[in-house]
């Protein structure tokens, strides 16, 4: 099981801190421009702050099991990151877009969560 965790949150990792650290860098309007059309209901900060939770997120998803310093801090992180893509899945439903990337990441985080508390208790 350690390994099938290592492998998930190594994937999701991945997949936060490359989609949050460009939430961070990029101005709104080249997100908007880029096709992420839901930055415009957002104020800039906010599209920072949800980029910057996802990176945050996708480093606890992998350091806390890498130094095995507080390794439960990786399953709460997965479960951060299932809540902030369920609000992303409610974004992306009530602009009529397609939710799927988020759904597909929402259930894979709770199941590193899942699959995290059995590991590490």
């Amino acid at each position: 099981m350690l390994i099938a965790l290592w492998i998930l949150n190594g994937l999701l990792a991945l997949a936060f801190i490359l989609a949050g650290s460009m939430k961070v860098a990029r101005p709104k309007p080249a997100l908007v421009a880029s096709g992420m059309a839901w930055a415009d209901d957002f104020a800039d900060p906010t599209v920072k702050l949800i980029g910057a939770a996802e990176v945050i997120g996708g480093i606890g998803l992998i350091l806390p099991l890498l130094t095995g310093i507080a390794p439960i801090l990786a399953p709460i992180a997965a479960t951060a990151l299932t809540v902030v893509m369920i609000g992303a899945i409610v974004v992306h439903v009530r602009r009529k877009e397609n939710a799927t990337p988020s759904i597909a990441l929402a259930i894979l985080s709770a199941a590193s969560a899942v699959l995290g508390f059995l590991v590490v208790l």
